[in-house]
């Protein structure tokens, strides 16, 4: 029997994500704190819900994709909260990035009222989104993600079980460290050749033909060349995310030095009012300085 979904969380990766498990043939009942994407997918087919406690009622599986620790634990297990309205053998899946630690708490929050809750954190960015191409990393009960298997199918194409709850988020904080330093590596690269008179369609072709080839490069590296930073995912998330991976390795009694001077960049980032251009702006913070 096709589950009835519940899809919370309309933004940037959010709403692609929901019309993709629409297309595939699941019903999608979706809530969003702003109208405008509700009423959009709606015209699509997907059902508006009045409320959260409606959605939880009528939804056998419920997604959350939402900005922040805090947001997800008061949707999932606030006053009026999924979790005071979701059926026991119902199942939970959020796809935010959020701390490890949060994951697991609400994992066990979920269990005392007999639902289970996997955490399945995203890459790939809005194009990734759009295209159902995300790489989803999951965390929980090994049973769920394999009930879960198909619906994730419909999202995104690199699919993997990481382990425990928590699991998913911890690759996830690995996977924006990765991301983080190339970006922050691919910005140097091009302000030093470009500083030397190099043609930045050069400098990305001969990246993209050697060891330094990455996706980052691909996807990023024309509009950074050409300073065009519309959001894709914005800055201000991945500098949530670097402060994510600062506080995990804390608790691990981890130093990631080159991790920490990539989050000061981001907070440099935002502290000019950039937070909401695409993370690639992370490119701003490099540049002349005076002799």
């Amino acid at each position: 029997m096709t589950p009835q979904i519940g899809f919370i969380g309309l933004g940037i990766m959010g709403k692609p994500m929901a019309r993709n498990l629409h297309k595939a043939g699941f019903p999608v009942m979706i809530w969003n704190r702003s109208r405008q994407p509700m009423d959009e997918l709606a015209e699509e087919g997907l059902i508006p819900a009045d409320s959260i406690p409606t959605l939880a009622q009528r939804c056998t599986v419920v997604i959350t994709m939402l900005p922040d620790s805090t947001d997800v634990a008061d949707v999932v297990n606030g006053a009026t909260g999924l979790l005071r309205y979701m059926s026991p053998g119902s199942l939970l899946i959020d796809m935010s990035t959020i701390l490890p630690e949060t994951a697991r708490q609400l994992a066990a929050a979920a269990h005392e009222r007999g639902v289970t809750m996997l955490d399945a954190p995203v890459s790939g960015g809005d194009k990734g989104a759009i295209a159902g191409t995300l790489s989803i990393m999951v965390g929980g009960d090994q049973a769920a993600f394999e009930r879960a298997l198909p619906i994730f199918q419909a999202m995104g194409k690199t699919i993997t079980y990481c382990g425990s709850s928590g699991a998913g988020q911890i690759v996830k904080a690995c996977n924006q460290i990765a991301v983080a330093l190339n970006i922050a590596g691919l910005a140097e690269a091009l302000a030093l050749g470009q500083a030397a008179g190099v043609d930045p369609d050069i400098i990305l072709r001969v990246l993209g033909g050697g060891l330094a080839q990455s996706r980052v490069l691909e996807l990023r590296g024309p509009t950074m060349a050409q300073k065009t930073f519309t959001p894709g995912f914005r800055a201000r998330l991945h500098l949530k995310d670097m402060n994510i991976i600062q506080s995990t390795a804390t608790t691990y009694h981890l130093r990631l030095p080159f991790s920490d001077l990539a989050r000061r960049h981001f907070q440099m980032l935002a502290e000019r009012g950039y937070g909401d251009l695409d993370h690639s702006a992370l490119a701003l913070t490099v540049g002349h300085v005076d002799a």
